[in-house]
């Protein structure tokens, strides 16, 4: 009965595994999207500002992640051509946004990226339990 049991929870892992993998490039443009709502939700920003703010954020965020692809072998150059993309975007929002709040998106970003990999890391420890739990059980 519990390698009957077993076996059952191996496929239904492994099946829930292959799903998660399937939308990799799906949850990317989620997750900007989310990113993107929680900025404008923090700064306040009104429906007008809203609209005008959205396309520039997004590619922000594009651009950032290819920098972070192109420059992750030579941390100092990744560094200093991150501050390049920020300095750029810092003008591009200022054109939209006071620069109190132009200055703040960075700080919003950081402030989002962190409660993601607080998740993860709950998510992750959570699973751990979860597997311990079930090989204890299996015993």
């Amino acid at each position: 009965m519990k390698k009957l049991l077993f076996i059952l929870l191996l496929f239904a892992f492994t099946g829930i595994n292959v799903y998660a993998q399937d939308n990799d490039d799906d949850r990317g443009g989620k997750l900007q999207q989310r990113m993107k709502e929680w900025v404008q939700k923090r700064l306040n920003l009104s429906k007008n500002e809203a609209e005008k703010f959205s396309p520039v954020f997004l590619r922000y965020i594009t651009d950032l992640r290819r920098t972070h692809r192109e420059n992750n072998t030579d941390k100092p150059l990744l560094q200093l051509k991150v501050a390049e993309v920020r300095l750029q975007y810092r003008n591009e929002f200022r054109q939209i946004l006071d620069e109190q709040r132009a200055n703040k998106v960075f700080d919003c970003q950081r402030e989002f990226e962190n409660k993601i990999i607080d998740e993860m890391k709950n998510r992750q420890l959570e699973n751990k339990n979860n597997r311990t739990r079930i090989h204890a059980m299996m015993q």
